[in-house]
Protein backbone atom coordinates (compact mmCIF):
# COMPACT_ATOMS: atom_id res chain seq x y z
CA UNK A 1 0.00 0.00 0.00
CA UNK A 2 2.95 2.35 0.98
CA UNK A 3 4.62 1.77 -2.61
CA UNK A 4 1.53 2.60 -4.62
CA UNK A 5 0.64 5.81 -2.38
CA UNK A 6 4.34 6.64 -3.02
CA UNK A 7 3.71 6.21 -6.45
CA UNK A 8 0.66 8.44 -6.61
CA UNK A 9 2.25 10.79 -4.85
CA UNK A 10 5.16 10.89 -7.22
CA UNK A 11 3.24 10.71 -10.35
CA UNK A 12 1.45 13.65 -8.68
CA UNK A 13 4.17 15.75 -8.15
CA UNK A 14 5.38 15.09 -11.80
CA UNK A 15 2.13 16.20 -13.13
CA UNK A 16 2.19 19.71 -11.02
CA UNK A 17 5.83 20.54 -12.16
CA UNK A 18 4.96 19.99 -15.34
CA UNK A 19 1.65 22.59 -15.11
CA UNK A 20 4.22 24.91 -13.50
CA UNK A 21 6.54 24.48 -16.63
CA UNK A 22 3.22 25.01 -18.96
CA UNK A 23 2.54 27.98 -16.98
CA UNK A 24 5.70 29.47 -17.26
CA UNK A 25 6.39 28.86 -20.99
CA UNK A 26 2.71 30.26 -21.51
CA UNK A 27 4.00 33.84 -19.35
CA UNK A 28 7.50 33.52 -21.22
CA UNK A 29 5.48 33.49 -24.93
CA UNK A 30 4.01 36.73 -24.38
CA UNK A 31 0.47 35.55 -26.26
CA UNK A 32 1.98 32.96 -28.73
CA UNK A 33 2.21 30.07 -26.94
CA UNK A 34 0.24 27.83 -29.30
CA UNK A 35 3.36 28.30 -31.81
CA UNK A 36 5.95 27.05 -29.18
CA UNK A 37 6.81 23.09 -29.40
CA UNK A 38 7.85 22.87 -25.62
CA UNK A 39 4.18 24.37 -24.55
CA UNK A 40 2.34 21.70 -26.67
CA UNK A 41 4.55 19.25 -25.32
CA UNK A 42 3.69 20.51 -21.97
CA UNK A 43 -0.11 20.31 -22.76
CA UNK A 44 0.37 16.34 -24.37
CA UNK A 45 1.67 15.34 -21.00
CA UNK A 46 -0.91 16.89 -18.91
CA UNK A 47 -3.80 16.50 -21.20
CA UNK A 48 -5.22 13.59 -19.34
CA UNK A 49 -4.86 15.66 -15.83
CA UNK A 50 -6.45 18.54 -17.37
CA UNK A 51 -9.19 16.22 -19.19
CA UNK A 52 -10.07 14.72 -15.82
CA UNK A 53 -10.42 17.72 -13.74
CA UNK A 54 -12.67 19.10 -16.16
CA UNK A 55 -14.81 16.53 -15.91
CA UNK A 56 -14.95 16.88 -11.82
CA UNK A 57 -15.30 20.88 -12.09
CA UNK A 58 -18.60 22.95 -12.34
CA UNK A 59 -19.14 23.98 -16.33
CA UNK A 60 -19.19 27.42 -15.05
CA UNK A 61 -15.57 27.14 -14.82
CA UNK A 62 -13.53 28.68 -18.15
CA UNK A 63 -11.49 26.41 -20.09
CA UNK A 64 -8.23 28.08 -19.60
CA UNK A 65 -8.75 27.80 -15.77
CA UNK A 66 -9.32 24.16 -15.60
CA UNK A 67 -5.00 23.85 -15.49
CA UNK A 68 -4.71 26.11 -12.63
CA UNK A 69 -7.25 24.03 -10.87
CA UNK A 70 -5.89 20.66 -11.81
CA UNK A 71 -2.36 22.54 -10.61
CA UNK A 72 -4.24 23.25 -6.65
CA UNK A 73 -5.96 20.03 -6.54
CA UNK A 74 -2.84 17.93 -7.17
CA UNK A 75 -1.03 19.99 -5.00
CA UNK A 76 -3.25 19.07 -2.36
CA UNK A 77 -2.97 15.73 -2.96
CA UNK A 78 0.66 15.75 -2.60
CA UNK A 79 0.49 17.16 0.74
CA UNK A 80 -1.93 15.26 2.39
CA UNK A 81 0.33 12.36 0.61
CA UNK A 82 3.55 14.18 2.12
CA UNK A 83 1.62 14.04 5.83
CA UNK A 84 -0.04 10.55 5.48
CA UNK A 85 3.48 8.63 3.98
CA UNK A 86 5.60 9.28 6.76
CA UNK A 87 2.96 8.17 8.95
CA UNK A 88 2.31 5.26 7.58
CA UNK A 89 6.20 4.02 7.12
CA UNK A 90 5.97 4.39 10.65
CA UNK A 91 3.25 3.06 12.08
CA UNK A 92 4.31 0.08 9.43
CA UNK A 93 8.15 -0.12 11.57
CA UNK A 94 6.60 -0.33 14.28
Amino acid sequence: MIYVLNMVYTLAAFSMLLLAGQGMVRLLCFGRHEDNAVYRFFRFLTSPVVRAVRVITPRKVADMHVPVVAFFLLFWICVALAVLLPRMVAGAAA
